[in-house]
């Protein structure tokens, strides 16, 4: 699977994965398990990172989509009889407004070049050739190191001798692999089918709705190929899914699709709080403390001397 010219790639995700594990190895040792999978989590975040940029595209190609859903409502009415011009029709309206349907197989296209290079490059710690700019060192900590016992170069069908060559159980590794695989066959049947039906539903008529349908279903079939991965490879193809989940989870949160109310109308329903947002609703506002009490202010009320009619009056007295 090693390409030639891809072996300036394979060089970068080696040097990646030589600083990161230099990294850990001042507090963890580098043959530990630990430091092996906290490197391959921390080069699939960064990874992901990377293409950040094609999720931010991919998702406002999402929003243009909805913005267009009730042209697209008019035109499925409009084309009813006639499938073939209401297809090429509503395909001429996400052009003409930059929308692209296929928006969201960005991300995981992309994502192949650098699942490729890291099978070459675990393939050949696995094998123990210090190639791509790696030590030989950096080659036995890798091979030395176990996850819950499996060793990261092993596969499902890796020989017992060459198991127990690692140092470690040749039962314990298969249980440890079969389990991983089908965590990854699941993850990824999973973030497909996310993928999927939100594209339906987005744009029911698209013709290549059938495809992706087929897609979603063979995905599990995915846990085939895997078994001859090596388990760092299984490890990061499990994190790339659940950041996957994750991200698109959070982004369909906020953007719903829009429902049809009893006219028939488009109506966008408002987005999910967050759970800050629903504890600064639902938390009440907390009262003001009364204000202290002023002085009293007491009047005194002067006692004047009656004075005698005559002279209230000015009259004299007789």
């Amino acid at each position: 699977m090693e390409l030639s010219w891809l072996n300036w790639l394979y060089t970068a995700v080696a040097t990646v994965i030589t600083w990161i594990h230099a990294g850990y190895s001042t507090f963890i040792p580098p043959d530990n398990g630990l430091n092996w999978a906290l490197t391959i989590i921390t080069l699939t975040v960064l990874m992901r990172l990377l293409i950040f940029p094609l999720f931010l595209k991919q998702m406002r190609s999402s929003k243009k989509m909805q913005e267009l859903a009730p042209k697209v409502q008019e035109l499925r009415k409009r084309y009813k009889n006639d499938k073939q011009r209401m297809n090429q029709e509503v395909m001429a309206l996400y052009q003409g407004a930059g929308a692209n349907p296929l928006g969201g197989c960005l991300p995981i296209l992309a994502q192949f070049p650098i699942f490729i290079s890291m099978f070459t490059v675990l393939q050949a710690m696995a094998n123990g050739q210090p190639k791509f700019g790696m030590t030989q060192q950096l080659v036995d900590d890798a091979r030395a190191a176990h996850i819950f016992g499996a060793p990261l170069p092993a596969t499902f069908f890796t020989s017992s001798t060459d198991i127990q060559a690692f140092g470690a159980d040749p039962v314990v590794t298969k249980i440890v692999l079969a389990i991983f695989v089908a965590i990854s066959s699941l993850t990824t049947f999973l973030t497909v089918r996310q993928s999927v039906t939100r594209s339906m539903a987005q744009m029911p008529d698209n013709p290549m709705a059938q495809q992706q349908k087929i897609l979603m279903y063979i995905s599990p079939l995915f846990a085939i190929f895997s078994l001859n991965f090596p388990l760092g490879l299984i490890l990061y193809w499990v994190t790339t899914n659940l950041w996957t989940l994750g991200q698109q989870h959070w982004f369909y949160s906020r953007h719903p699709m829009p429902v049809m109310d009893a006219k028939g109308n488009m109506v966008t329903p408002a987005p999910k709080q967050g759970l800050i947002s629903k504890v600064r609703k639902t938390a009440p506002e907390p009262e003001s403390p009364p204000e202290p009490p002023g002085p009293k202010v007491i009047r005194q009320q002067q006692h004047r001397t009656r004075q005698p009619r005559s002279k209230r009056t000015g009259g004299k007295k007789p």
